[in-house]
């Protein structure tokens, strides 16, 4: 899996019209004769370490669907990072990603907001332009 977002040096969350999909992590594939259980499954994700990998498993646990949610990196030569879901019956582990990915993408939106105006604010209450 990839998770490049070619718009991630713009400093203001206004100018930045980022492409990334949550759809676009979730296109994968199994391995030729492995068993498919829908509620547990490992994500792999190229590209990426503790950074998201914590944050990530952070926001999917908080799903009460979710069972068990960890990752891993499996050595630090690879630039890949694991991230193993266990669910209930009610949902499947790829919707436990969708929805944490989702959600995380949405808390970094609200966070960035938050700063960008604090900053604005502070700068037109200080006449620094």
């Amino acid at each position: 899996l990839d998770n490049t977002d070619n718009n991630s040096n713009n400093e203001n969350p206004e100018e930045n019209d980022s492409d990334f999909e949550v759809g676009d992590i979730l296109n994968f594939h199994t391995e030729k004769g492995s068993i498919v259980d829908p509620q547990s499954m490992t994500f792999s994700i190229s590209g990426e370490e503790h950074t998201l990998g914590n944050a990530l498993r952070y926001i999917i646990i908080q799903n009460p669907e979710v069972e068990y949610c960890g990752y891993s990196i499996p050595h630090p030569s690879e630039d890949k990072l694991n991230i193993r879901i266990q669910t209930t019956e009610n949902t499947t582990a790829i919707d436990a990603m969708r929805k944490g990915l989702e959600d995380l993408k949405s808390l970094c939106a609200r966070v960035s907001e938050t700063f960008y105006k604090a900053n604005r604010d502070f700068d037109e209450e200080n006449n620094i332009s």
